[in-house]
């Protein structure tokens, strides 16, 4: 753990950081502390009792892997985590360490107590991978000095740090990797209760006065997703602030609309694939690839963005031969 003078001099870049999230409109929107986090109360009430044990044993936390769907915060409660302990936060991620050089340069800079984040840590090379293994449980890397027949291995020891990892496809993490993360936390899409209290307090953030009834509509468009509330709380704003009366839910409905955003809280990706099965594959089952073809999207996209909410409303199935449209797709498409 960090002294007291870090702890403050942490803290005292902590202010700065917010006064400048208020001037550049950076974050604004994200919650500072856990007391602050809305939603996924099971996690919040693990990681409070965590946090609370490490800081009386005075030890740094046990690593920490986030997963699932993107947009559901797991970035930001990185960044609160930090806050809690007391502690400086490095962050990278996955494809942005390219070689084992560069993760033992970011591992050896760490300072005690310190916490680094790795966002889609599933998409580390194998070789650089490896490298987290002993620095992980033992707190030392293997590193190869000179080359050649003269080649020998320094273990290198390491200031004791917290990785907090966080993927949309845990299943693409190797097993020595994922078994040596202490915390495996699985985030899960939001009620629409919990995203209206996060809309009604980031409303007093944009220091935007919206009714009740217009933030109902946004919070059942958000799909279970901060990041996606946040996104069309701020597009109501610009509508507002152009003197659009978003007040009124036929004309909120039409903005909505104009940006592909259907009843059914579908936007233009989730419709286009839909429609692609429907019309190209006349709703016989169809692989991930041949999909991802037609559509001119990578397959991550399709599988990390795009179904799992499609999952989660039963409008579509993973077959064994294939996606495959649920009569509700179908009858939605009709409709």
């Amino acid at each position: 753990m960090i002294e007291s003078s870090n702890i403050e001099a942490t803290r005292v870049v902590s202010a700065k950081e917010k006064e400048a999230d208020k001037v550049m409109g950076w974050n604004i929107l994200r919650p500072k502390q856990l007391s602050d986090y809305v939603g996924q109360a099971n996690i919040k009430k693990h990681l409070t009792v965590s946090i609370s044990s490490a800081k009386i044993r005075w030890n740094s936390l046990e690593h920490i892997l986030f997963y699932w769907p993107p947009g559901l915060w797991k970035t930001t409660l990185s960044s609160i985590i930090s806050w809690e302990m007391w502690t400086n936060l490095k962050s990278t991620s996955g494809p942005a360490i390219d070689k084992q050089s560069d993760l033992v340069s970011i591992l050896s800079n760490l300072e005690e107590g310190d916490i680094l984040f790795i966002d889609e840590i599933h998409r580390l090379r194998p070789q650089v991978e490896e490298i987290l293994y002993t620095a992980m449980e033992d707190f030392e890397i293997d590193i190869i000095v000179w080359s050649g027949t003269g080649a020998q291995s320094v273990k290198l020891s390491l200031k004791p740090f917290t990785l907090i990892g966080a993927t949309t496809r845990l299943s693409a993490l190797s097993s020595p990797l994922r078994d040596r993360f202490g915390n495996v936390l699985k985030l899960d899409f939001y009620n629409k209760e919990d995203i209206s209290i996060i809309i009604h307090n980031n409303c007093k953030k944009l220091e935007l006065n919206l009714t009740e009834s217009t933030i109902e509509i946004v919070a059942k468009k958000s799909r279970g997703t901060p990041r996606i509330a946040n996104r069309l709380l701020k597009i109501v704003r610009d509508y507002k602030t152009i003197w659009k009366e978003v007040s009124d839910t036929k004309v909120l409905e039409e903005i909505f609309h104009d940006i592909w955003i259907d009843d059914l809280w579908l936007d233009y990706l989730d419709r286009k694939y839909l429609e692609t099965i429907q019309s190209k594959f006349r709703w016989w089952p169809v692989g991930l690839n041949t999909l991802a073809s037609a559509l001119w999207e990578e397959e991550w996209t399709l599988e990390d963005v795009v179904e799992p909410y499609l999952l989660q409303i039963w409008f579509i199935e993973r077959t064994s031969r294939g996606r495959k449209l649920t009569g509700s797709a179908i009858n939605h498409l009709s409709i």
